[in-house]
């Protein structure tokens, strides 16, 4: 799944339990969760994928350290 249709997906997901339903209906598919604990967990699962879709790679920073042996 792309980086856009993630968060598609996440801010119908925000917007249906803030709404307090337990449906969401996205791309002609409706989605019926057994509770706002499941719905809260679905919110948390793509909202780790999209930052991690989404995060830059770290950059790593290599140097020398010499000392006198004082």
């Amino acid at each position: 799944m792309d980086l856009e249709r993630m968060q598609a997906l996440l801010t119908a997901l925000q917007e249906a339990r803030f709404a307090g339903l337990r449906s969401v209906s996205y791309d002609g598919k409706t989605v019926t969760y057994g509770s706002d604990a499941e719905l809260a967990t679905a919110v948390r699962d793509l909202e780790a994928r999209v930052a991690a879709a989404s995060a830059t790679p770290r950059r790593r920073r290599w140097g020398t350290v010499a000392t006198k042996g004082l």
